[in-house]
């Protein structure tokens, strides 16, 4: 009878151990390269299931930005963006209203960075609460440096762009995207990563009982001068 019981027992144990094997979290990298969006559209919901304004559809990561957040394509790919040298392929993010925020309704962690090319210095907050509400988690500034060291894609006034990123505590819900309209753009905006564009994602052990059991942008139209 005891031989039985500690025969179940071990079994119970295995199965506990493969539950907790597959129970390791990966860590979920998310970039958005703003590639779909149409070329001076509202970029709206296209991150959370939806459309922008131009119709065109995006994916479902549960992010969502205010209407004044625009996207915009590099002039040489047919696009009105005064831009260069953006990090991957041809659309960029900008805004020409107030500052652009975006929700993120799940909440991330870990870390977050962004590649950004500016005409004057700007600031860009991360809190946990949405519309940029709550605490501050992590505050990211940027200079004035759209035209440094340009060289490559020559057709472009904003040609030059920086990767910034912060690791932080906590869970951030929102991002307020500062800097003064039409002279900020931003691309490949990563969550869950200091570093912009990704990293591979990161193994997290599984939680402790298991594991136990288991032993414009003058840059946004070409035809918009930047300010002086």
């Amino acid at each position: 009878m005891q031989n039985k019981s500690f025969n179940r027992l071990k079994l119970a144990l295995s199965g506990a151990a493969l539950l907790a094997a597959s129970q390791i979290a990966t860590a979920e990298v998310i970039v958005l390269d703003f590639e779909g969006v149409g070329d001076g559209a509202n970029i709206n919901d296209f991150y959370d299931g939806g459309t922008d304004s131009l119709g065109n559809s995006g994916v479902d990561y549960d992010i969502a930005f205010g209407t004044n957040t625009l996207g915009v394509i590099d002039a040489d790919a047919g696009g009105t963006g005064n831009f260069a040298n953006e990090p991957s392929s041809d659309t960029i993010m900008y805004f020409l209203t107030g500052t652009a925020v975006l929700n993120y309704l799940p909440g991330f962690d870990t870390g977050f960075s962004f590649f950004y090319t500016s005409s004057t210095a700007a600031s860009v907050f991360v809190y946990d609460g949405l519309n940029a509400t709550g605490n501050l988690l992590a505050t990211l500034n940027l200079s004035a440096q759209h035209t440094d060291n340009c060289s490559g894609d020559p057709s472009g006034t904003f040609c030059n762009w920086t990767a910034v990123g912060a690791s932080f505590a906590g869970t951030a819900m929102s991002v307020d995207f500062g800097g003064t309209v039409n002279q900020t753009g931003y691309d490949d905006i990563t969550f869950g990563s200091g570093t912009a564009g990704g990293e591979k994602p990161v193994d997290v052990p599984a939680p402790m009982g298991l594991a136990f059991m288991a032993l414009g942008l003058g840059l946004g139209l070409r035809n918009r001068k930047p300010k002086t």
